[in-house]
């Protein structure tokens, strides 16, 4: 039985549901392109909302974290990893949940105790020091020499500025085959963090006045990857049995042994298993220069640069190859792979023919900077890297051919710069967490729900939502379409959802069997996604959907709803953008 199961069967034995993992973009989170954790998917529960299985929860979750992009070729980073995470939602706290983990690690798992190291929230002045969590670990065994108070900065939760918070405790594991120290030293990289239990027992405002919250939730999150290494005894997470297949198999595509070539070889396997869970998600995410498709595209031709870099044949099916090992891997956890096999191989394809046609103009342009030069600037380096994918690598690869100098240091600077425009762009769309579900975008949900019951009378009955993102100045939502809308399809469709609006029909909120819930009609983005058990919004008799919400409780509350722009996303698909006025 591998960790996955482990841990869900024994979490299930103490009387948790488990869930299906959400897909990897979110449906009612627009801060983020990607769930960054487990908890991402539950925030409408932990707000408050009742969830349909009950108050305690776990499951293995799909996630994509682009903050450590640059660090991927190292021993420990990935863009794609599983969370395995377990929830109480006003039910048991503290005491509980270390117990939990504590059995799961030493008894399961048989973690020696000695190999263990725990951090707990020192408090401050409004928050008081958590000595619950401290003395429970001590009644388990764990010296205090081996747990350590730590601040804000290390040991305390809260989704930016405002909202559910709480002080958290993080369970360290000694990753050396050095002596284990006596004293728990937090800042020795020995100790390698692999699980945190996040007590959200406070709400933080604005201004900084923190109070009590009624229902207290514990959220906890353990990395897989990181988890199998250290059972593994391996300092290198590549060196696991999670990568054995796709290790081995592109040794033998390249001609070459993993070591000596672990970076190249990381990133491929990495970028390329990432980029078949994106294309494989209903979401239909295409490569492109925005959003979610723009970091399918990167992650692709970043594989693909690094397969050239390992001298292979980048126009071979090497990445088709790794990519059907990774589906026989996930497939019988995630069932969209198998489902979405050919799009995502077509999606791999195509993309990489269409990157070596840009490669080939970049060559172009290359030949003709470099003519009666002995040197190619920083400046031109990094727009070969900017527009046509080059890597400082390449270029210096190409340039050397010709007995041309690079100017490295020029082009580093250009790419820094870059990097800090782009951070501060993003700041928005990376920040995450509970901060969402305002008023405003509470009715941006609801008014989506119409928007697809309106094209479904207009368009046709197989209009139906392919993704939707939501912030609290408009709505965006794509649908199937072989044609650009008319002006008079476009205000056909305004004007039903602004019917329905002044109509003031009741929104009803309904907890049944997902089977009965299709059954009597409602719609679904996702059917896997959903557990067994499921909410249902229904809309008088316009809209009867399955959704985690939040939505108004009337229409009425809604306002002037006014289409802004119609465009293509894909081919085959068309994107409304609208605004409630």
């Amino acid at each position: 039985m591998n960790l996955k199961d482990l841990y869900i069967h024994f979490f299930v034995s103490k009387g948790h549901i488990q869930i299906p993992s959400a897909p990897i973009v979110p449906e009612n989170d627009p801060s983020v392109l990607f769930n960054t954790a487990g908890m991402q998917p539950l925030i409408p529960y932990l707000m408050g909302a009742e969830h349909p299985y009950g108050k305690r929860l776990c499951d293995y979750q799909k996630c994509v974290r682009l903050t450590d992009l640059d660090s991927i070729g190292d021993t420990t980073h990935h863009t794609f990893f599983e969370m395995l995470g377990n929830w109480s939602l006003g039910d048991y706290f503290k005491k509980e949940s270390i117990e939990y983990s504590f059995e799961f690690l030493t008894k399961v798992l048989e973690i020696p105790i000695e190999r263990l190291a725990i951090t707990v929230y020192e408090g401050d002045e409004k928050i008081p020091r958590d000595e619950v969590s401290a003395n429970t670990w001590k009644s388990l065994g764990i010296p205090t020499s081996r747990i350590a108070y730590l601040g804000r900065e290390h040991n305390f939760w809260i989704p930016g500025s405002s909202g559910p918070c709480g002080g958290d405790t993080e369970i360290f594991y000694w990753r050396s085959k050095d002596d284990i120290p006596e004293y728990f030293d937090p800042e020795d990289e020995r100790w390698v963090e692999i699980w945190n239990n996040v007590f959200m027992e406070y709400y933080q405002t604005e201004d900084g006045m923190v109070t009590e919250l009624a229902q207290k939730n514990v959220d906890t999150g353990m990395g897989l990857e990181r988890v199998v290494a250290v059972l593994e005894g391996v300092d290198d997470n590549y060196l696991t049995s999670v990568w054995e297949k796709p290790r081995k198999l592109l040794e033998e595509l390249s001609h070459l042994p993993y070591e000596g070539n672990e970076e190249s070889m990381r990133i491929i396997m990495d970028h390329i298993r990432t980029s078949v869970m994106i294309a494989a998600d209903p979401a239909g995410i295409k490569p492109s220069n925005t959003d979610q498709g723009y970091i399918l595209r990167r992650l692709i031709r970043r594989a693909i640069r690094h397969a050239r870099k390992l001298g292979m044949d980048v126009l071979s099916d090497w990445d088709t190859q790794l990519a059907n090992t990774f589906i026989d891997l996930y497939q019988d956890y995630y069932v969209e792979l198998k489902q979405n096999r050919d799009v995502v191989l077509n999606v791999l394809k195509q993309e990489k023919e269409k990157f070596n046609r840009t490669l080939e103009k970049g060559l172009k342009v290359f030949e003709k900077v470099s003519t009666n030069t002995d040197s190619i600037d920083g400046e031109t380096a990094f727009h070969l890297y900017d527009t046509f994918g080059f890597p400082i690598e390449l270029t210096k690869e190409v340039a050397a051919e010709k007995n041309l100098k690079v100017d490295e240091e020029g082009f580093h600077k250009m790419f820094q710069e870059h990097q800090e425009k782009s951070r501060t762009a993003s700041v928005g769309k990376f920040k995450g967490g509970l901060s969402g579900n305002t008023e405003i975008e509470t009715r941006y949900h609801t008014a989506t729900h119409l928007l697809n019951a309106a094209l479904k009378k207009v368009i046709g009955p197989s209009v139906h939502q392919m993704g939707s993102n939501i912030t609290e100045e408009r709505l965006r939502f794509d649908f199937p379409c072989d044609h650009k809308l008319t002006e008079e399809e476009k205000s056909e469709v305004e004007n039903l959802v602004n019917t329905w609006i002044e109509e003031g029909i009741p929104v009803t909120k309904e907890t049944m069997e997902k089977n009965t819930a299709i059954q009597s009609g409602a719609e679904c983005m996702f059917i896997e996604k959903y557990p067994d058990m499921v909410t249902v919004y229904t809309i008088g008799d316009v809209s009867k959907e399955l959704c985690g919400g939040p939505h108004v409780q009337n229409t009425s509350e809604l306002g002037h709803f006014k289409i802004t722009k119609e465009e293509a996303s894909s081919a085959g698909v068309r994107r409304i953008k609208a605004i409630l006025e």
